[in-house]
């Protein structure tokens, strides 16, 4: 397995820290709103490097923070009157809610930076102790001149880097870029007691504090999107190699921007979209088909018609499902078909390593994808290649087939799995304790009572009625089926 690793800027092969363990830590969202499709990515995405880790038997320890006391949070408070840790737990209820309608795995360990302000004070400290941070008036600034590798992940130099970034002026600072670790107590705000009076934590402090505590230095893959690049990763690793003189990621993984029309997706721009909207225009499974459909590192651009599109690609996945489950409750003849098992079962034995070729590579999503596309493809041609009754040997290949698509969702996290029965719940589109399938059948009942009497001009009425409320119903040797039009 390689990964492109920021840090180095090349693909490198995987070498867990510890054998037959992954150790993760991935940034988590600023709880003062619902979660954006910006957002969603890296969610979607890192979940997803986690699932094939445990795909290919690693035990993995997942830790996704929130960070629940900011400024954003403070000014959303304020206007919505809430106290701000109380409308931060509002905004991580909400979070949980959108992760899982887009199957996102829970992690291990949700930290919040309210629950760490002791681990957080003793780095500070401890920098402060190694000469690399300095108090001004009940501030303390990290200074990034006292860590020579300071700009190793973005790959800029110091003097770059303050060309190029909009650095908050404060003539009390020894250099421009040197960065907050702790904010002194400003009125009504919440604050902490500290070595340097009240205050509360800077924004990149509180990783380097939860991750060091629960994963320790070296750990294995550091993720989030581009944009924390710098410089929120870049002051991470310098707090935290400062403090600790070891390394403390070995990969760095960032996940590509969203954008809007080649633009990318801001709230500073006003064109990002909220999962929570979005939602209410397409099912769950379908936006996670999106937002896996491009290699993670590339850009990804959306709107409501490449939505679209993603949704007619995962209906196909969903067409050949149907049609082999239909097929897996037909009666099993007893005859054998020599040699048709056997060159099945080879085909899906290459599309196995096909898939994970694809997920070795960088966890090249889009690719992984198009074998899943191929195994539909496969399982279409074997299930309209039988007849009305299935052999023993057919019955085998079937039940492989489905094994092997249930291999691929577990990684890619699409569909949900029924507990019960083990097969994969192919509508998303509400809970109705079956009433949308119950009233279709009642329909196609109707329209074939129609039909057997030549009454073609009713039949043809539900047809049309049907498919223009989004039912497209397929008339085939086996019956009547029908499927959702995305």
């Amino acid at each position: 397995m390689e990964i492109y690793n920021t840090l180095t800027r090349l693909k490198e092969e995987f070498i867990p820290g510890e054998p037959g363990q992954v150790k993760m830590y991935v940034c988590g969202p600023t709880t003062y709103n619902f979660i954006h499709l910006g957002n969603a990515r890296p969610l979607v995405f890192f979940d997803t490097v986690r699932r094939y880790f445990m795909y290919k038997g690693y035990k993995v320890y997942y830790i996704q923070n929130f960070t629940d006391v900011d400024d954003k949070i403070i000014n959303r408070a304020k206007k919505e009157n809430l106290d701000p840790l109380a409308l931060a737990k509002k905004y991580i209820n909400e979070f949980f809610v959108d992760g899982d309608a887009l199957n996102v795995l829970r992690a291990d360990r949700y930290p919040k930076v309210s629950e760490h302000i002791k681990e957080i004070i003793n780095l500070i400290k401890l920098l402060q102790e190694r000469g690399h941070a300095y108090e001004v008036e009940g501030d303390v600034y990290f200074s990034v001149r006292s860590f020579p590798g300071y700009g190793k992940l973005s790959g800029r130099s110091l003097e770059d880097m303050q060309a190029g970034a909009r650095v908050e002026v404060d003539p009390r600072k020894k250099d421009p870029m040197d960065f907050a670790l702790w904010k002194a107590a400003k009125p009504e705000e919440p604050s902490w007691q500290s070595p340097w009076g009240n205050g509360r934590p800077g924004w990149h402090i509180e990783c380097s504090a939860m991750a060091g505590k629960y994963l320790g230095s070296g750990f294995d893959i550091h993720g989030g999107g581009f944009d924390l690049i710098f410089p929120h990763h870049e002051n991470e690793i310098a707090q935290s190699e400062a403090a600790c003189k070891q390394p403390f990621a070995r990969y760095w993984m960032h996940n590509g921007f969203i954008t809007v029309n080649q633009e990318k997706m801001s709230k500073s721009l006003g064109n990002f979209f909220l999962v929570r909207e979005i939602l209410d225009k397409f099912p769950p499974d379908v936006i996670r088909w999106f937002l896996l459909s491009t290699h993670y590192r590339s850009p990804l651009d959306f709107d409501d018609e490449k939505l679209a599109v993603a949704g007619r690609g995962l209906e196909r996945i969903k067409t050949a499902l149907r049609l082999l489950y239909e097929a897996m409750e037909r009666p099993a003849s007893g005859e054998e078909e020599a040699g048709a098992g056997s060159s099945f079962h080879e085909k899906l034995t290459l599309l196995r390593l096909e898939f994970e070729k694809a997920m070795d590579d960088d966890f090249n999503t889009a690719l992984a994808i198009s074998v899943f596309f191929e195994l539909a493809k496969e399982i279409n041609i074997l299930v309209n290649g039988m007849g009305d009754k299935i052999s023993p040997e057919a019955v085998l290949a079937m039940e492989q087939a489905h094994d092997l698509v249930k291999e691929f969702n577990r990684v890619l996290g699409v569909l949900k799995e029924d507990p019960v029965s083990g097969k994969l719940v192919l509508e998303t589109s509400g809970e109705d304790d079956g009433l949308t399938e119950g009233l279709v059948q009642l329909i196609i009942k109707i329209r074939q009572e129609a039909r057997s009497k030549k009454d073609w001009s009713t039949a043809d009425t539900i047809r049309d009625g049907l498919k223009e409320l989004g039912i497209i119903l397929e008339d085939t040797p086996q019956g009547v089926r029908w499927k959702k039009q995305v």
